[in-house]
């Protein structure tokens, strides 16, 4: 039976930081009247990009760790990625929800998140030889 707890805790922690990021969304849809776009509220482009930049990276990162986990790479470095993926998005989001322009935070999310993208790619290739 195949057994993947760390993909598995890593991927429900993201999982609940997606659903608060959706709810985000929502919210500001409904607060700001807006159907579809961002209706020209750089602030609510913010978090609609924050949502979506989440979905654009996070499911392959996941696919990639899992790859890694059943593959029986170390604990220590799905740890290390996962947590690095988990505090990378919830402070770029927390960037882009409260900076129009280029922050700090946006800038060492998304070095967390290519570090998680990079390490599990490379683990996942040396794992082959």
């Amino acid at each position: 039976m195949l057994h993947t707890p760390i993909t598995a805790f890593y991927g429900g922690l993201l999982g609940i930081t997606f659903m608060y990021l959706s709810i985000l969304v929502i919210k500001g849809r409904r607060s700001a009247k807006i159907s579809l776009g961002h209706g020209d509220n750089p602030h609510f482009l913010g978090v609609i990009r924050a949502h979506g930049n989440f979905a654009e990276y996070v499911p392959l990162i996941l696919i990639l760790m899992l790859v890694a986990e059943i593959n029986s790479a170390h604990e220590a470095v799905l740890h290390v990625t996962g947590a690095a993926l988990v505090i990378g998005r919830i402070v770029h989001a927390y960037g882009l929800k409260h900076h129009s322009g280029v922050s700090w935070q946006r800038v060492s999310g998304m070095m967390l998140t290519f570090a998680a993208l990079i390490g599990l790619s490379v683990q996942n290739i040396v794992f082959l030889y």
